[in-house]
């Protein structure tokens, strides 16, 4: 199994496994009240089974930028959007809907593309430490003005989180090919800088989307897969040398490609953000629910005053 295929078997699981964890979390903040804290949450074992499934798939991920590029790993991560719809729907007892499966089509067709565009070598280049330290100043500074009170919260955590984990994919990705490429001492200090940002930005983008799922998994994780590889990217192709394959000409299917997968995603959001139908009871039409209750009011008194007097 050569490089590529590698990294894309390894993102596959890893989409999976994040997927679950977005369920997990967003069935763990249907049940919290916003006011919940952080100690709060620790305390609860589908907190923690959230964190063990985010930690597996961000192993996974860890193993596959080490065999490819962040434009080939983390436009893989829509993966997880697309994994995520049959859990949800499993979860909430109801059956996939068309609308979702359209989103889920045109988000698969748009990753062909971007993975045709995007198919590289295994990594080589690392950020310096000044680069390093430059990313995550301005990460935080990006994630300290979308994390400020104001309207739409949910979404704009959502960005945030997706930011903060694309950007810990790009630190990630240096420090493992820095720590396996055997050329440097195992501990440098750009090595223990690196991995301490990759901790914090790692744990801040799970407690943003923590955050952002309150008000449903749909949109916000539609934010989250967009903003993570789109933060990345940016990073791979500005920092690390990484490019589009074919020059001019392979931007052409990129752009369509991610053109599709974007209008997968907004499907997905929007069918996933409509409340499900209540079901009709049975063996009566829902419309004589709602406009026949005067109708049963003749009987019911009279039982009643029956046994009064």
């Amino acid at each position: 199994m050569n490089a590529t295929l590698a990294a894309v078997a390894l993102s596959l699981v890893s989409a999976a496994a994040y997927a679950a964890a977005a369920v997990a979390q967003a069935r763990l903040a249907g049940r919290t009240a916003p006011d919940t804290g952080t100690l709060r949450l620790l305390g609860r074992g589908a907190w923690w089974c959230a964190v063990g499934l985010n930690a597996g798939g961000a192993l996974l991920h860890v193993a596959a930028l080490k065999y490819g590029p962040l434009t080939l790993v983390q436009p893989l991560g829509a993966l997880t959007l697309v994994a995520a719809v049959p859990l949800g729907a499993r979860t909430a007892g109801r059956r996939v809907t068309r609308a979702e499966w359209r989103g889920t089509l045109l988000t698969l067709l748009g990753l062909g593309a971007l993975l045709l565009a995007a198919g590289g070598s295994a990594p080589h280049e690392t950020l310096t430490l000044t680069e390093a330290l430059a990313v995550g100043a301005g990460t935080m500074v990006l994630v300290t003005g979308l994390s400020r009170p104001g309207a739409r919260p949910g979404l704009r955590h959502a960005a945030a989180s997706g930011i903060t984990s694309g950007v810990a994919s790009a630190l990630t990705q240096t420090l493992t090919v820095a720590v396996t490429d055997h050329t440097g001492p195992l501990l440098s200090t750009r090595v223990v800088i690196v991995a301490v940002l990759v901790s914090a930005f790692a744990m801040g983008g799970l407690l943003l989307a923590q955050t952002a799922y309150r008000g449903g998994l749909g949109a916000p994780l539609a934010v989250v897969t967009l903003a993570n590889p789109v933060a990345a990217a940016a990073i791979g192709l500005a920092l690390l040398g990484e490019r589009i394959q074919g020059g001019p000409a392979g931007l052409v299917p990129a752009l369509l490609g991610a053109a599709a997968a974007v209008r997968g995603v907004i499907l997905l959001s929007r069918a996933q953000s409509q409340p499900a139908p209540a079901p009709a009871p049975a063996g009566a039409p829902s419309r004589v629910v709602i406009r026949s209750p005067g109708a049963a009011r003749p009987q019911q008194p009279r039982r009643i005053r029956a046994g009064r007097f």
